[in-house]
């Protein structure tokens, strides 16, 4: 028995080998692909493994339940929108502007697959302790994806992180009430902006 206060480390996960990553990327492929057709009651873990061509089995190894999938699937799409956004950084000139630039952008390819943002979101908002690491890398990318934006010239002071955080719980907040029809893509956009002005509120140079 443990009679000190110090939580147990779980031991990292080897890394995947290349057959066992191409494995997850088609199950990630498959995933999104029923969930782009039919949104989250479309996402089932059967059809996803017959799809993506493994055992059902094998799926629950890599996926222990449908909410790890669409997570995981939410984590991978924002991989790819950080890539693109790499590609192509925003344009405007002030720190907050391209931050609200960029989660503009990442907003309207969420809006072109409304069924796709839909069950990742749902994903995100059903998901329990279990789904944590998972939720975690999803807040730690949507961070990432803020900080390059504003385009630092050294570390985040813990104001700028702040706001970072309440930026994006602006973000999720705006995707889940569009998602719902109880606001329009104009409400969002005011809404980023407005929330984007605590980057220059947290600026330390004033």
């Amino acid at each position: 028995m443990r009679t000190d206060s110090t939580p147990s480390v779980q031991p990292a996960s080897p890394p995947l080998t290349e057959r066992q990553e191409a494995r997850r990327r088609r199950i990630l492929h498959a995933s999104a692909r029923l969930a782009r057709r039919g949104g989250f009651d479309a996402v089932q873990m059967r059809e996803v493994a017959e799809t993506s061509n493994v055992a059902l089995g094998t799926l629950y190894r890599y996926f222990p339940s449908k909410i790890h999938l669409l997570v995981a699937t939410m984590q991978d799409q924002l991989q790819q929108m950080h890539e693109t956004l790499h590609k192509r950084p925003p344009s405007e000139e002030g720190a907050a502007a391209r931050v609200a630039e960029t989660l503009m952008r990442a907003f309207r390819a969420m809006q072109r697959e409304p069924h796709l943002a839909d069950a990742m979101v749902r994903a995100l908002t059903f998901a329990d302790r279990s789904v944590s690491p998972e939720v975690d890398t999803v807040s730690r990318l949507t961070t990432t994806i803020i900080l390059d934006a504003m385009g630092l010239e050294s570390a985040p002071t813990p104001e700028q992180l702040s706001a970072v955080r309440v930026i994006e719980h602006t973000w999720h907040s705006a995707l889940i009430t569009w998602l719902s029809g109880r606001a329009s893509i104009a409400q969002v956009k005011i809404d980023i902006e407005t929330v984007c002005r605590l980057i220059d509120v947290t600026d330390p140079r004033g």
